[in-house]
């Protein structure tokens, strides 16, 4: 019974240090997400993030400036690019980028999302 709850103790101070550490790792940076995005995401993302690259995929690729994708918490998007998505075209990119890599592109994605709420001219 004792092993049983210091099992317990151990796997939640684990998960609340990889929670300490998500919070407290940063934000992204824009521009480096935006060159990451350019170079790995947008055959498929497409430039404005809206799923209509020049790559097609059955289910469709997400729009990534949809409020599905930006009212998701920055630890969802994180684990969907590191881990990727089950049935779909989606890969990981855990082997491609560092977790840093993966915060840069995040923070650009949001920029994405605030840039097609605002609309262009």
């Amino acid at each position: 019974m004792h092993l049983r709850i210091g099992v317990i103790a151990v796997s939640q101070l684990v998960l609340l240090s990889a929670i300490v550490v998500a919070v407290y790792a940063g934000p992204g940076n824009v521009g480096k997400g935006k060159t990451l995005y350019a170079n790995l995401c947008i055959r498929c993302h497409g430039v404005d993030g809206k799923g209509k690259g020049e790559m097609t995929f059955t289910p469709p690729v997400a729009d990534l400036t949809a409020p599905a994708a930006q009212t998701k918490l920055d630890a969802t998007l994180l684990k969907t690019i590191h881990d990727g998505r089950r049935e779909t075209a989606m890969g990981a990119w855990k082997f491609v980028l560092s977790e840093e890599e993966m915060r840069d592109v995040t923070a650009y994605l949001r920029q994405l999302g605030s840039e097609a709420g605002r609309g262009r001219p």
